[in-house]
């Protein structure tokens, strides 16, 4: 028996969460580990005044591990998509400046980075990584609801699910006369209009 399309949909995007989670989750980590290399990394770009270059890689790895706690769990996928995604566009400007301006450096994504030998660019690896992370950003900001999420446990606690809570939305929807659902609009228009 095959999966239904909704719980086929569901899975690919608790997936693809999980996925970018572990991206920002191992980037970040290793930049921590490392934050003297992650100086170099960010300084072989050539694009920072001096003075911005240490802030830039002390902050850089902070919000990557902040993107990926919450995309870890689920909460508030639709904004850590969005700064996921203008996260990954700096990096893919960054890389592909780089490229174009003839650098030889490493991107330093995940440790390393720095002045390397011509030969070991990596440039369009780079690039193409960059544009499926980006890809996978793009999924949850169209389909930030994931399984496993904070986010439905919110959502739920907000509009309520099961029995229980159904009964209640049904009490609340009666009119004066206690009629609910349809039979409440009806009278309320047979009222206004004077036909049903």
């Amino acid at each position: 028996m095959l999966p239904s399309r909704g719980r086929l949909l569901d899975v690919v995007g608790l997936l693809t969460r999980l996925g970018l989670a572990a991206v920002w989750l191992i980037s970040g980590g290793i930049k921590l580990a490392d934050p003297g290399q992650t100086y170099l990394a960010v300084q072989a770009y050539d694009v920072l005044p001096g003075e911005f270059v240490g802030v830039v890689a002390t902050l850089l790895p902070l919000v990557e591990v902040v993107l990926g706690l919450l995309l870890l769990a689920g909460a508030f996928t639709r904004w850590a998509a969005v700064a996921s995604a203008v996260v990954l566009v700096m990096f893919i400007a960054g890389v592909a400046q780089s490229w174009a301006r003839g650098l030889t450096i490493d991107c330093g994504c995940f440790g390393g980075g720095g002045q390397v030998e011509p030969g070991q660019t990596a440039y369009p690896e780079e690039l193409a990584r960059d544009l499926g992370f980006l890809a996978l950003a793009a999924w949850l900001l169209v389909r930030p609801g994931t399984p496993l999420a904070v986010d439905r446990w919110f959502r739920r606690g907000r509009t309520g699910s099961g029995p229980e809570t159904t009964e209640r939305n049904d009490e609340k929807r009666k009119d004066a006369s206690g009629r609910s659902g349809a039979d409440g609009e009806e009278a309320a228009s047979a009222g206004v209009g004077g036909q049903v």
